[in-house]
């Protein structure tokens, strides 16, 4: 056995001292008083021995040791009889307590007012902002969002409220946001389900109030909660506009009940599954869609032209220059999107278009001129059934199903793969008149699956990621790992795919490999679109809900071939002209690059009515298209089932209702 070494007197000494301290305060401040004298009595006697002007006597010089010590720790200076230099000492005690104590007292007040405000406890005194409720993926967007429409007002500011630390909260938005432009973006942390803590964001005094669900299960739960929070504190049909979005359709009645009627509520998962659907069937629309649809460049206004009554919508849509007239408002508070040529807007009608900003200006007569020889005679479009390939399996999987099934040509199929754990379950699949579904085991991350497969006889193909859960904390990697095997295709083959992509995390976009018609959808990020623009304008709920429901007006990229000669030089107002021959509203186009970029990326929105250009046949016009009909609905109904906003509130059909604060529209 080895034999211990004995301690030294260092280590002895270190154990004493420790086991003094831990006894109690007093022995701290002992300690603290040895080590002081230590120290000050040396070098005050240093000093006094080492000055040349000191006395020359032992005791003189004793006392001078004794001033110098007194004065550095402000023991006062008292000399004579020692009772007067121990009361000396005394006070000079009772001083240093003091002065101590108040410091302390100072400190620890201090020490509580940071913490508070790191903990995010104290009230949003502002007015006329922008008030975001809860904490999820979708907070990013709708925050940035929040922050470009605020930038123009003079003291603009976004508060958000989750149970989350706030420091944590403003450092992941400053992160992924950056520069602000002079918009205070504010957060505070607490319950949004408690009225306590939601009066700590003043969301009397709000511009608009906007609430996201959460990634967990109760996520849906706490948005009806929410707003029914803000319904105690507010009023059932006080307040500002509330927009809120629940993840599934069967929370959406009691949401929009809760809402009451200055609130609309939208459903994440069938936006994003209509999503999906339309950028399946156009190749670069999702890209189109969101630069539609953010604050950034063009988009949608709903506008008062009073200049334009009386006159049809053929003659409104060459009326301005760089605007492009999509529909009307009707008074009844009634999107009509793609109208015919002769429809007249009438008295308290409001004008639907695509533009830089919500004050579009009047073109001059002389510009703009419509060349009607360079338009081809409008022909029937061939309308041939679709294959389509869906890969992987989730909540959305159903929705995009049935959307298919229910808008798809005669004659068309749909395969899916998944693995048996993830795929349909049993009678998920049913047989449609238009469209043939098929179920195929396997898995769609690898390329032997794939290459089993004839992908280039698909006209799309859709990827989707599993729900996440316990196992799948980050289910965009077997999405990301679907799209490489996907690539590893074209490249072998030198053949592009038409992809497109579901991801639930917006920084797996930068990491997605994407090729030339491939696209990615963020899940939420369209609905966060959506809600910042229904809570700045509230009358794009309206519209919103023709554009992006299945039975109303939908976006398309078509041929230019279709509106003008290929070859030929023509103003962009030739191509609106055309497109109203066809039924249909031009907003933008996107010029062939050869292929340099993506199809998802290049679409100029709004371009002015006098641009001319040699329009080549590979170029496309991002338009407006009503529906060749409407679609089948089980209940009977032409709207079918799980529509984007449901039924609007009466509030949002009568145009006198009370604006909100700022709104264009109203």
């Amino acid at each position: 056995m080895r034999r211990q070494q004995p301690d030294s007197l260092r280590q002895r000494a270190r154990y004493v001292f420790d086991r003094t301290l831990a006894r109690s305060t007093g022995a701290l401040l002992g300690w603290l008083a040895v080590c002081c004298l230590v120290v000050v009595v040396p070098v005050s006697t240093l000093l006094v021995w080492t000055d040349p002007a000191a006395p020359r006597s032992l005791s003189a010089r004793l006392l001078a040791v004794w001033r110098t010590s007194a004065e550095t720790l402000r023991l006062g200076g008292v000399t004579g009889a020692p009772l007067r230099m121990l009361l000396s000492v005394f006070l000079g005690l009772i001083a240093l307590l003091c002065v101590s104590t108040l410091v302390g007292v100072i400190t620890t007040g201090l020490g509580d007012r940071l913490e508070e405000l790191r903990r995010g406890r104290s009230t949003v005194l502002e007015r006329g902002h922008a008030v975001v409720l809860g904490w999820s993926d979708q907070v990013f967007t709708l925050v940035g969002e929040m922050v470009a429409a605020q930038a123009g007002r003079m003291r603009g500011a976004v508060a958000v409220l989750a149970e989350r630390d706030s420091t944590v909260m403003a450092s992941e938005l400053d992160t992924v946001l950056g520069s602000t432009r002079g918009v205070r973006v504010v957060c505070r942390t607490g319950a949004p389900t408690d009225p306590a803590a939601l009066t700590l964001l003043s969301p009397a005094a709000a511009h608009s109030l906007l609430v996201v669900p959460g990634d967990d299960d109760a996520a849906n739960a706490e948005v009806v909660r929410t707003l029914l929070a803000l319904r105690s504190l507010l009023g059932a049909e006080a307040g500002p506009p509330v927009v809120a979005a629940v993840r599934d359709e069967r929370f959406l009645a009691a949401a929009r009940l809760a809402a009451g009627p200055r609130g609309v509520v939208l459903d994440v998962e069938s936006t994003t599954a209509r999503l999906l659907v339309q950028a399946a069937r156009h190749p670069g629309l999702a890209g189109a869609l969101r630069d539609l649809l953010d604050l950034a460049g063009a988009e949608l206004h709903v506008i008062r032209a009073p200049d334009a009554l009386g006159l049809t919508f053929a003659e409104i849509s060459l009326r301005y220059d760089r605007a492009c007239a999509v529909g009307f408002l009707t008074a009844g508070g009634r999107a009509l999107l793609t109208p015919a040529r002769e429809t007249r807007m009438g008295p308290g009608d409001r004008l639907v278009v695509v533009a830089e900003d919500d004050r579009p200006a009047l073109r001059t007569p002389e510009v703009a001129a419509v060349d009607l020889t360079v338009m081809p005679d409008p022909v029937p479009r061939e309308q041939r059934p679709s294959r389509t390939l869906l890969l992987g399996w989730n909540r959305r999987a159903p929705l995009i199903v049935d959307l298919l099934g229910r808008t798809a040509r005669q004659g068309s199929q749909l395969h899916v793969v998944s693995r048996p754990d993830d795929g349909p379950g049993p009678g998920s699949l049913t047989e449609d008149m238009r469209i043939t579904v098929a179920h195929h085991e396997g898995e769609p991350t690898l390329p032997h699956t794939l290459r089993t497969m004839d992908l280039f006889g698909y006209d799309s193909v859709i990827a989707l990621g599993p729900d996440a859960g316990p196992e799948r904390s980050r289910p965009d990697d077997e999405t990301l790992l679907t799209l490489l095997a996907l690539s590893a295709l074209e490249e072998e083959t030198g053949r592009a795919l038409p992809v497109v992509a579901e991801l639930s995390d917006h920084r797996s976009l930068a990491l997605a490999p994407l090729g030339p018609m491939s696209a990615a959808v963020v899940r939420g990020e369209l609905t966060s679109l959506v809600m910042a623009r229904i809570s700045q304008s509230t009358g794009m709920a309206a519209v919103f809900e023709e554009l992006l429901a299945t039975r109303g007006g939908a976006l398309a990229l078509r041929p230019a071939r279709h509106y003008v000669l290929p070859g030929r030089a023509a103003s962009f107002a030739t191509v609106v002209a055309s497109a109203l021959r066809h039924g249909e509203c031009a907003i933008g186009y996107r010029a062939d690059d050869g292929g340099a970029t993506s199809l998802d990326t290049g679409v100029r929105l709004a371009p002015g009515k006098s641009e001319r250009r040699v329009w080549a046949a590979a170029d496309h016009v991002l338009v407006v298209a009503a529906p060749d009909e409407a679609p089948r609905s089980p209940e009977g109904s032409p709207d079918g089932p799980g529509t984007l906003l449901g039924k609007l509130p009466e509030s949002r059909r009568d145009p006198g209702s009370a604006p909100a604060p700022g709104s264009v529209d109203e």
